[in-house]
């Protein structure tokens, strides 16, 4: 009679929460711009690079996400309607800046590094990590390369932009900057609107359509004054944790020698798109009149969950940076196959 083996999950989930934790913890003494979420990648992308087996499991991603959107929702304040009419500029600026922060980091990896055409084209393009691979395994480009490259910009981006918008607007109040409470009673009516909106929202195939979908209705009830919806800090201090475990978990898909491989080549292409962004930022922070911190947010190549996150941890618009982020991937779902068969031509047989 053999035993059954126990669930790797319930061993590997707790040693990396544990990491997560101390990583949080060590930024925050040192007092380090959004300082549970980047603490908590850095220690576990290190840990997991050096052969730790981490994990955090999909229910929880998803369980995580809604919570965290439930919470960036109360960064919203009643007068977002009136700074509606600011976004129109930024949006059109927008579609300018993805194609000059792909072409940036194409640039880079193609000619620079010598990747192929398909390869450097998919590496380079800013963020939705699924679709793009769906759309290179179909082009025998290398997903390896593809997948780490987009890994170590997401990284960077978490580990840099935190220190990148603290400097150019200032010291942040705290984490999640808005100080607001609600009684039990509204915690107990909001919450399950705003997991109901996130129902809908994964059901319509809504980008990051756990976070969004409650980030929306928590938003929604919050700037219209229905009520005011916002977690406790017990309960939003671990999700920011999490959350950055989840990041650093990513590089549980390649070796150390495979990352050290694309280092070089993925912090450069990174450099050039990021630069980009920051032209575009400073653009359209000086055409608008917002800080130029959101403006960086809502532009970075990174992902919708965690942009946004970052703008409701470093008291910027939260509302904004998603709705930006929203619009950069929905356009990349819609507009990605014809790109890619005008750059790349046929897909071969």
């Amino acid at each position: 009679m053999t035993l059954a083996k126990p669930d790797t999950t319930i061993v590997r989930l707790p040693a990396t929460l544990l990491i997560a934790a101390l990583g949080g913890f060590v930024f925050y003494i040192l007092d380090l711009p959004a300082a549970w979420l980047s603490g908590a990648m850095v220690f576990v992308a290190v840990a997991t690079l050096g052969g730790v087996p981490t994990v955090l499991p999909n229910r929880l991603r998803d369980a995580l996400f809604v919570l965290i959107g439930i919470s960036m929702g109360a960064g919203v304040r009643p007068d977002v309607v009136e700074r509606i009419g600011e976004w129109p500029v930024s949006m059109a600026l927008l579609l300018v800046v993805v194609v000059c922060v792909t072409l940036a980091g194409y640039v880079v990896l193609h000619f620079g590094a010598k990747w192929s055409k398909e390869t450097a084209y998919f590496g380079a393009i800013p963020g939705a990590l699924s679709y793009v691979i769906a759309l290179a395994s179909d082009r025998g480009a290398d997903l390896p390369r593809i997948a780490s490259s987009q890994s170590v910009r997401l990284f960077v981006l978490v580990a840099l932009l935190p220190f990148a918008v603290v400097s150019s607007n200032g010291v942040v109040e705290g984490e999640g900057g808005i100080v607001v409470s609600s009684s039990l009673r509204e915690i107990l009516l909001g919450v399950p609107v705003c997991l109901a909106a996130s129902f809908a929202a994964v059901k319509l195939k809504v980008p990051g359509g756990w976070m969004t979908g409650a980030f929306f209705m928590s938003a929604g009830l919050n700037a219209s004054g229905v009520l005011t919806l916002a977690l406790p800090d017990f309960v939003v201090l671990p999700c920011f944790v999490m959350m950055g475990a989840m990041i650093g978990c990513r590089f549980g898909n390649m070796t150390l020698r495979q990352f050290v491989s694309v280092l070089g080549a993925s912090l450069a292409a990174f450099s050039a798109a990021f630069l980009t962004s920051i032209v575009g930022a400073m653009l359209v922070s000086a055409l608008v009149d917002i800080p130029f911190g959101q403006a960086l947010l809502a532009y970075a190549p990174g992902g919708l969950e965690v942009m946004t996150l970052l703008a409701f941890m470093l008291d910027l618009d939260p509302a904004f940076v998603a709705a930006h982020q929203i619009a950069r991937f929905t356009g990349m779902v819609l507009l990605l196959p014809l790109v890619t068969g005008l750059v790349l031509g046929q897909r071969p047989r």
